[in-house]
């Protein structure tokens, strides 16, 4: 082992003058990059049909491509753990269709399922998928969690 120096100190910041400059130079680069990449407000509403699958990124909204997702979102009921199921159509980022597949696992949930199914799609379709948030629909109020829930997922598989 070398003992150390007061020679080799100009040289210790040295080099860390180097680094600290190299590591400058690399935030400014890496910042260059993200002002070039698209952004969510970059994109417009596209007349992209919706199709089954998916598509190519070009022409979605948000990051997420066109097509059609199905998932299931879970809530609480009085009557106990109940599930929803949820398909969503996306066109350029925007609900294009939507359709409930009902699990009522008893009578009470069955007319609460039904009456959301009813009305969820005036609620959602023709809005951006990032800003769905629906808190009651035609009196369901729990099934709602459950549909938030699912978006959350299909939003996840659709990037």
């Amino acid at each position: 082992m070398r003992p150390s120096s007061p020679k080799s100190l100009p040289v210790s910041r040295h080099a860390v003058r180097n680094g600290l400059f190299a590591g400058i130079a690399g935030l400014s680069l890496a910042g260059t990059v993200a002002g070039c990449a698209p952004s969510s407000a970059d994109s417009t509403a596209g007349s992209a049909a919706p199709s089954a699958g998916t598509s190519a990124l070009a022409g979605s909204g948000g990051g997420y491509k066109d097509g059609t997702y199905t998932a299931d979102g879970n809530y609480v009921s009085p009557n106990g753990t109940e599930t929803v199921g949820v398909q969503l159509t996306l066109a350029a980022g925007k609900v294009a269709d939507v359709e409930i597949t009902q699990h009522p696992s008893n009578p009470n949930t069955r007319k609460f399922q039904g009456e959301f199914a009813g009305g969820i799609a005036a609620q959602v379709v023709g809005k951006n998928i990032d800003e769905l948030n629906v808190s009651k629909v035609a009196g369901s109020s729990l099934t709602s969690g459950g549909f938030n829930q699912a978006v959350e997922k299909i939003k996840s598989e659709a990037q």
